[in-house]
């Protein structure tokens, strides 16, 4: 049977009885229908309970890919709603990503700041670098504490974090300069533990399986960039 409860609400112990219980091949059509009934009642009030709104910081991270792909689709909900957005790459830049060629048919809700000079093996000048950070976190702090933006994407900056481009203490820092409404996303594999920490909602992407690594696959348009 599928599982379609949302992961939040499967920690709740008495929700996750439930969901064992009405897999059980053994259950009448009528203890399935009480069962049911009795896991909607809880899911119910678990949600009349919840807080209406409130403003997220929000990490992607791990060695999966996927990152920065699940943020912009944040981003576009967010776009769909009639938010302004900002964007931020603390990395990628020299390329000219695809998605700040879609994304200028919102450019009157949605800012786009490609900071980033490449990886960081490409660009093998430290300095530069920090510099290049730097800049981008200033602009960052820009958006975070503009009222006017909903949503700002921080992307790549857990690597200019991992790579001591710029102190967490300064992330977190600036994350708490925020009004209570707005949403921060940040991503990058190697975030912080401290980061982690202070973070309301974190997924950590899995690496199972990679065609560049097990296959020798370049990136490709559309995919990767």
């Amino acid at each position: 049977m599928k599982n379609d409860t949302p992961q939040e609400l499967n920690s709740d112990p008495e929700i996750g009885r439930l969901i064992d219980e009405v897999m059980s091949s053994s259950l009448t059509d009528e203890q399935y229908r009480k069962k049911m009934q009795r896991r909607k009642e809880v899911q119910d009030k678990r949600i009349a309970e919840a807080v209406p709104e409130k403003g997220l910081i929000i990490v992607n991270t791990g060695n999966g890919k996927g990152k920065t792909t699940a943020a912009l689709g944040m981003v576009l909900r967010s776009l769909g709603h009639g938010y302004k957005v900002a964007i931020i790459q603390f990395i990628k830049g020299s390329w000219e990503p695809s998605e700040k060629r879609v994304f200028s048919y919102w450019e009157d809700q949605i800012e786009f700041h490609a900071m980033g000079e490449g990886f960081t093996w490409e660009t093998q000048d430290r300095d530069r670098d920090l510099d290049k950070a730097s800049a981008a976190w200033e602009k960052s702090l820009e958006y975070i504490r503009n009222p006017d933006f909903h949503l700002v994407l921080l992307d790549e900056i857990n690597i200019a974090l991992k790579m001591a481009y710029l102190p967490v203490e300064d992330v977190l820092a600036g994350l708490a300069q925020k009004p209570a409404n707005k949403h921060v996303i940040l991503t990058g594999r190697g975030a912080p533990a401290a980061l982690i920490e202070r973070a309301d909602l974190v997924t950590e992407m899995t690496l199972v399986k990679h065609p560049f690594r097990d296959q020798g696959v370049k990136a490709q348009p559309g995919i990767e960039y």
